[in-house]
């Protein structure tokens, strides 16, 4: 029996709220002359069900191709500065790959900025792949993101199990829909979620995943 574990990023692997934050409040202040953020609003924004987060960050009903492009140019950089992995996170994935448990990240944001502060971290080498949402035509909650790492690993319903392990309830949905088990991340940016298991802190994965 194989066994797959799929984590989404932000919130689950890795603390990133911060450049997040420093982000958003650079295109705030230089292309809408809007006053900063607090990193508990951002995160708590980026993790609601249902949001439109143009608006909620800068005012507009959709992402303008000219703050897309501006934030994006200040993250390169700032992504790395602050970001950190979870306590606990490390020896989880040593533990799960010592024990033959196959690893993915399956995350909605661009797949270029999850590979740079994985890299940075030093924690790329676990995953057979890594998803971002430029790689996909639907992300979270959509399963495609999900199905993808299950054909990269020859996933076998009913004769092997995979997990999907997130902070957000797309990351659940995304896990019900493609018809694998969802493991809740309670360490992350959400403060509660639903999911068939709850984790309340990383090493509690594995105790699920045996």
């Amino acid at each position: 029996m194989k066994k797959i574990a799929i984590f989404d990023m932000d919130g689950t692997l890795i603390d990133s709220g911060l450049d997040i934050t420093y982000s958003i409040n650079h295109v705030r202040s230089l292309r809408y002359a809007l006053e900063p953020l607090s990193v508990r609003y951002v995160v708590d924004a980026i993790n609601a069900p249902s949001r439109n987060l143009a608006e909620i960050f800068y005012g507009t009903a959709h992402y303008e191709p000219e703050a897309r492009a501006l934030f994006e140019e200040h993250y390169y950089d700032q992504c790395i500065q602050n970001v950190r992995v979870y306590e606990g996170i490390n020896e989880v994935l040593d533990t799960l790959r010592g024990k033959g448990v196959v690893m993915g990240v399956a995350t909605n944001a661009p797949g270029l900025f999850a590979k740079r502060m994985l890299q940075h971290l030093g924690v790329e080498h676990y995953f057979e792949l890594i998803t971002g949402a430029d790689d996909v035509e639907w992300p979270k909650p959509h399963p495609q993101m999900i199905r993808m790492h299950l054909e990269r690993c020859r996933y076998r319903p009913g004769t092997d199990r995979a997990w999907m392990i997130g902070d957000n309830a797309k990351d659940m949905e995304a896990a019900a829909q493609a018809g694998i088990e969802a493991v809740f991340a309670g360490w992350g940016f959400a403060e509660s979620g639903d999911g068939a298991y709850c984790a309340a802190n990383p090493l509690e994965i594995l105790r699920l995943i045996s």
